[in-house]
């Protein structure tokens, strides 16, 4: 018959079995709160996104702003001496070219004068010919045939100023363009500096306006500029001339553009909606859900390397739209990331679809 083995014996053995026991659950419950580090390599599916393949196209944005035109010419015409109106060889209305005579005020006796002081200045000439042969030969001091000169000068100087104002009795047109207006009648007398009229040249116009400081940065002489008028007619031109200053009260800049009249419309005083086209930019084309703002909170776009590893990059917005942007600052070839961009982050590494279902070539 078998020996049965002691009881202290019995209570050792269950004693080491329940400590091999706790000591296995305890280590499981441990193994249970703190998943083991994932060796390197090892890691969780990518996010899967939605891409669309994007190449930059040229684009020439343009400026909109409210203008006003003025002819390129128009001059308020004075007088420049007194006088008694004697003829009106222009009528109002009429097309001048430039030089021709406006105006006619009675010359008095400035025609008389005037021919006296030509064969006065004849006569001075003719004395101061024979004074230099005679001090040739010694026959007359020097002093002598420097007085004679002097009276030559003087009498050129007398024979200028009449001639100068007998042409201020005929004033003239100083530029091509139409006598406007005529505010003098015949036998009127003016004063030096009235107006007896108005010249304008509308064969081009001038358009004027202000722009927005934030606008205006990239603006210079030299950009298409095409004018719309009430009635739907169109006028082309160019950018002539940008402020270097802002107004100090609206912090706008004044600009200028010169637009061609061909028909010689009247279109002086009238407003305009001015279209300025600035230089062409290479600008991807997206839509208005597609733009974040990076971590210092500039607008930014997100995409893919050639690795499926989103990349944030910084943007310029060139325009937009009701339903697209267009934006600068991306490269010519990109993979805009279309669907899922919320969810990845700068670095990461995505499982990339193509938002057409096939993404060959486009790496």
């Amino acid at each position: 018959m078998p020996r049965r083995p002691p009881s202290s014996y019995l209570l050792a053995v269950a004693l080491l079995l329940g400590l091999l026991l706790w000591l296995a659950f305890g280590d499981l419950q441990r193994f249970q709160r703190a998943p083991p580090p994932a060796e390197e390599g090892e890691g969780t599916t990518p996010t899967r996104v939605e891409y669309r393949l994007s190449e930059a196209e040229a684009y020439a944005p343009r400026l909109i702003a409210q203008g006003q035109l003025e002819p390129v010419q128009e001059l308020a015409l004075r007088v420049q001496r007194a006088g008694r109106v004697a003829a009106l060889p222009v009528a109002q209305g009429a097309d001048v070219a430039e030089g021709e005579t406006l105006l006619r005020l009675a010359p008095e006796a400035l025609e008389a004068r005037l021919a006296q002081a030509e064969d006065a200045l004849a006569r001075a000439r003719a004395e101061l010919a024979g004074a230099e042969e005679l001090r040739r030969r010694e026959l007359i001091s020097q002093p002598e045939l420097l007085r004679r000169r002097a009276e030559v000068s003087a009498g050129a100087a007398e024979l200028a100023e009449l001639g100068e104002a007998l042409d201020q009795t005929r004033p003239a047109a100083p530029f091509a363009g139409v006598f406007d207006r005529l505010d003098v009648e015949r036998g009127e007398v003016l004063q030096p500096g009235e107006t007896f009229g108005r010249l304008v040249d509308d064969r081009q116009l001038t358009a004027s306006a202000w722009i927005a400081q934030r606008e205006a940065l990239d603006l210079a002489p030299g950009l298409a500029v095409e004018a719309t008028l009430l009635d739907g007619s169109r006028l082309s031109g160019e950018l002539t001339h940008v402020a270097r200053r802002a107004d100090s009260a609206t912090r706008t800049f004044h600009v200028e553009a010169t637009l061609d009249n061909p028909e010689r419309r009247r279109l002086a005083g009238a407003s305009a909606s001015l279209a300025i086209t600035r230089e062409a930019r290479a600008v991807h084309r997206l839509s208005l859900a597609l733009l974040v703002l990076d971590d210092s909170g500039a607008l930014a776009v997100k995409h893919l390397d050639s690795a499926d590893r989103v990349v944030v990059t910084r943007v310029t917005l060139v325009d937009a739209g009701a339903e697209a942007a267009r934006v600068a600052g991306l490269p010519e070839r990109v993979r805009l990331i279309t669907l899922g961009g919320g969810f990845v982050a700068a670095g990461e590494r995505v499982e990339a679809v193509a938002a057409d279902g096939n993404g060959a070539g486009a790496r």
